[in-house]
C-alpha cells in the first residue's frame, strides 16, 4: 500500500496552460489600459518566466528595458501594484469565460486521487484571486484540502517555502506527498522540499533544465483524447495516459 497521502499541484502551466494565452495577454491588455505601448511577445515572455511572480516581472522589465513612458523609482512601486491588480482582474475574467482549457488528463487525474482518498493541494505563486477562480470555479467539483497562492510566503519558487508550508499545513512529511510541476523553478522548489516530482511540460518549459524531475511527460494524457509522451521515468505498462494509481505505487 502506498504511503502517499497528498499531491500538490502547481497552477500555471500545470492545471491550465495559462502563461502564453492567459497571463501574457492580460499583461498586454493592462499596459494598453494604463497608456503604455509595451507589448510582451511570446518569446520575450518566455524569458520573463525565469522570474517568479507577476509584479517581479514588471519590475524586471522596467529595470532592463524601461516602460514606454519614463518612470521613477518612487513611481514604479505603486504603479506595479495598481497594474498587477488590474491584470489579475483581466486574467480572472479570461478563466471564468472558459476560454482557457484544462490541460489534458488533469481533471481525470484529480478525480482519481479523490476516489483514492488522497488529499489535493495547490501551491502557486499566482494571485489568490486567480487561484480561487480555478479551484472554486473551473474545478468546483474537486475537493481541495489546501490552496496556497500569491504572497502567502515571502520567498517564491525555486525556494521550497510554499511546498514546506503545504506539507506543514497538512501535517505530512516529504515522503508522504508528491508534486505535479511544469518548470525548472517549480521542480527545484519541490525537490528542495524533499518530494518526488512528475513534470508535465508545455511549450514554455519543454526546453528548460527539468531533468531533476522523477517523471517527465508532455501531459497527463486522456484515454479518449491527447496522449502523453514520456521523456523520463519508469511507469509500468505506460500507454500514453498517466493514472493516479501508477504514481501512487511508483512514488509510494
Amino acid at each position: 500500500m502506498s504511503k502517499i497521502k497528498a499531491v500538490f499541484f502547481d497552477q500555471d502551466g500545470v492545471i491550465i496552460d495559462t502563461e502564453r494565452d492567459g497571463h501574457r495577454v492580460s499583461f498586454n491588455m493592462t499596459f494598453k489600459e494604463f497608456g503604455f505601448t509595451d507589448e510582451w511577445s511570446v518569446e520575450y515572455y518566455h524569458e520573463l518566466l525565469q522570474i517568479a511572480g507577476g509584479k517581479e516581472r514588471m519590475k524586471h522589465h522596467w529595470k532592463t528595458k524601461g516602460f514606454s513612458k519614463p518612470l521613477s523609482e518612487e513611481e514604479i512601486d505603486n504603479l506595479v501594484k495598481e497594474m498587477h491588480k488590474r491584470k489579475t482582474a483581466l486574467f480572472v475574467e479570461l478563466i471564468e469565460s472558459g476560454k482557457l482549457a484544462l490541460r489534458p488528463g488533469l481533471h481525470r487525474f484529480m478525480k482519481e486521487l479523490m476516489d483514492a482518498g488522497i488529499k489535493i493541494g495547490v501551491c502557486t505563486t499566482s494571485n489568490e484571486q486567480a487561484a480561487k477562480a480555478i479551484t472554486e470555479g473551473v474545478l468546483k467539483d474537486i475537493k481541495f484540502d489546501v490552496v496556497l497562492a500569491g504572497d502567502v510566503v515571502k520567498n517564491k519558487k525555486p525556494d521550497p517555502e510554499i511546498y514546506n508550508l503545504g506539507l506543514s499545513t497538512l501535517g505530512l512529511t516529504p515522503d508522504e506527498a508528491f508534486v505535479v510541476e511544469d518548470s525548472k523553478n517549480g521542480v527545484k522548489a519541490a525537490k528542495a522540499a524533499g518530494m518526488k516530482v512528475i513534470v508535465t511540460t508545455n511549450g514554455y518549459t519543454e526546453n528548460e533544465d527539468i531533468e531533476a524531475g522523477d517523471v517527465i511527460v508532455s501531459c497527463l494524457g486522456d484515454p479518449n483524447g491527447e496522449k502523453a509522451k514520456m521523456r523520463k521515468g519508469d511507469i509500468p505498462n505506460f500507454d500514453g495516459v498517466v493514472y493516479a494509481k501508477q504514481l501512487l505505487e511508483l512514488f509510494g
